[in-house]
């Protein structure tokens, strides 16, 4: 598995219990891709009890995706199996799996919330969501950790997978669509601005004898 960006919550919740699941399952003939299987398979349970309105587990499974998504790497690392598919296995289930939570979370709040504009919230959640991602993944490597501190930071999957736990287990779909929705986006066109403005110094810089 490649290197991942430790956001807040990956960094001092998610990774208390996913480094000893990890090392738990050392011993076993789990491999690091199958980890990564398992991982988008809580996140379909996630979208699926989302559909039944079961928001709390919804929710809940939410998370712990989030949890088992940070095994497959410590285990790849622990069992010496790294590889650059895994990485890319990863960073393709993981979209799908941000996807279907997202749209799981907002079929849920159209069946149980009566607010205007549920379709849009989660459109915008799913675009800014994806985008957000994107523009890591586009990113030059050598200028990739531009977006690891401050604002440019604040759209982690690790955050928003856990604004989607909370959204879930205190019945407020609607509104945490929406705060999603509108961090994504405006770390998205943030990291456009920033991106720019860094980049044009840069080259300035060089060009200066």
């Amino acid at each position: 598995m490649g290197a991942v960006y430790d956001g807040y919550i990956s960094k001092y919740v998610n990774r208390k219990a996913s480094e000893p699941m990890a090392r738990l399952l050392v011993g076993t003939r789990l491999t690091p891709d199958q980890a990564t299987w398992g991982a988008f398979g809580i996140a379909f349970l996630s979208f699926i009890s989302f559909i039944f309105g079961q928001n709390i587990i919804g929710g809940l499974l939410a998370q712990l995706s989030s949890i088992a998504d940070g095994v497959d790497g410590s285990l790849a690392r622990l069992k010496g199996m790294s590889s650059t598919f895994g990485g890319f296995l990863d960073s393709v289930l993981d979209r799908y799996a941000d996807i279907l939570i997202v749209l799981g979370l907002t079929l849920w709040s159209l069946s149980h919330e009566t607010y205007s504009g549920i379709w849009l919230a989660g459109f915008l959640a799913i675009a800014g969501t994806i985008c957000v991602s994107y523009t890591r993944a586009r990113i030059d490597p050598d200028h990739r950790h531009l977006f690891d501190n401050g604002l440019k930071s604040l759209a982690s999957r690790d955050i928003r997978l856990f604004l989607i736990m909370l959204g879930g287990i205190t019945g407020q779909a609607y509104f945490c669509l929406i705060t999603i929705a509108i961090l994504t986006n405006l770390v998205v066109f943030y990291r456009l601005i920033y991106t720019y403005s860094y980049l044009k110094q840069s080259n300035q810089s060089e060009s200066t004898p």
